[in-house]
């Protein structure tokens, strides 16, 4: 109409795709990896997927202050769905709220890592003895075996860590419990949190791994499905673990290692 002006009018939009944590097109901004969003639909929930795949995919570390201010100067929107999308994602344990400071990613203490993994390994070995199998599904949990060695060979990161994700959504989806695929999700999001920097300690393993779930699930072994997902979730845990519990990865010494925390080195320039 005229005369009435859009409050919209003046923000430069971007179409973006949003599955998972997956951003699509994007365009760079002073943060880099995180995207102005699309105006029309439900803005606190584009700002948490908007915000969560950054903290999962960007290089930050836990000092990185992040403020409703910068968010929503970067996203093109007010403050109010970025503050809701804030305390979300600090109830799902992925950030910290710290008043009049500012917002930081969480830190995770040893104790906080073991009982994480502990939770998706009893979560993951019931899925997979549970999972309704089709065809359909093991042909696509095949095919995302072979995606994940070329993703490895490529040295391709990000896709690497959205294919793994996968796999393991497929089995959580074939069980029909809506419920377990939503903590199974969360608790998949905070152990990549914890270990985006250690990625390369034990990714190699992947492919095998995710190979001998697949080929005793073929065979309709479900036992042999169990103790696969049960090793391969034990050997990235025990990785981990091992790496906090080494001089570089180690915060401050504790007597029962309880209150360590993972604090991961800066990289080095170049």
């Amino acid at each position: 109409m005229g005369g009435i002006k859009s409050p919209w009018d003046d923000v430069d939009i971007l179409y973006i795709t949003l599955k998972y944590w997956e951003i699509g097109r994007i365009r760079k901004a002073t943060m880099q990896g995180i995207s102005r969003i699309e105006a029309p639909q439900n803005l606190t929930k584009l700002a948490y997927e908007s915000i969560k795949a950054y903290i999962l995919r960007e290089n930050l570390d836990e000092d990185t202050r992040l403020t409703e201010e910068l968010l929503s100067k970067q996203l093109g929107i007010s403050k109010s769905p970025v503050r809701e999308a804030l305390n979300s994602l600090s109830t799902e344990g992925l950030l910290r709220i710290e008043p009049r400071r500012g917002v930081y990613l969480r830190r995770f203490s040893r104790k906080e890592v073991l009982d994480l993994y502990n939770l998706r390994e009893a979560l993951e070995v019931y899925a997979v003895s549970v999972a309704e199998l089709t065809p359909r599904l093991l042909a696509e949990m095949r095919k995302s075996v072979q995606r994940t060695r070329k993703l490895l060979k490529a040295r391709d990161r990000q896709g690497h860590i959205e294919e793994d994700t996968r796999f393991h959504e497929l089995i959580s989806k074939a069980t029909g419990n809506a419920e377990l695929c939503r903590v199974l999700s969360n608790v998949q999001s905070q152990i990549w949190l914890c270990r985006r920097k250690t990625y390369d300690l034990s990714s190699s393993s992947a492919p095998s791994a995710h190979g001998s779930i697949v080929a005793a699930l073929e065979q309709g072994d479900a036992k042999a499905a169990q103790a696969a997902m049960r090793s391969h979730i034990a050997h990235v845990r025990e990785h981990l673990i091992t790496f906090m519990d080494s001089a570089d990865g180690v915060n401050s010494p504790s007597r029962n290692g309880a209150e360590k925390t993972l604090r991961i080195p800066r990289r080095s320039a170049g």
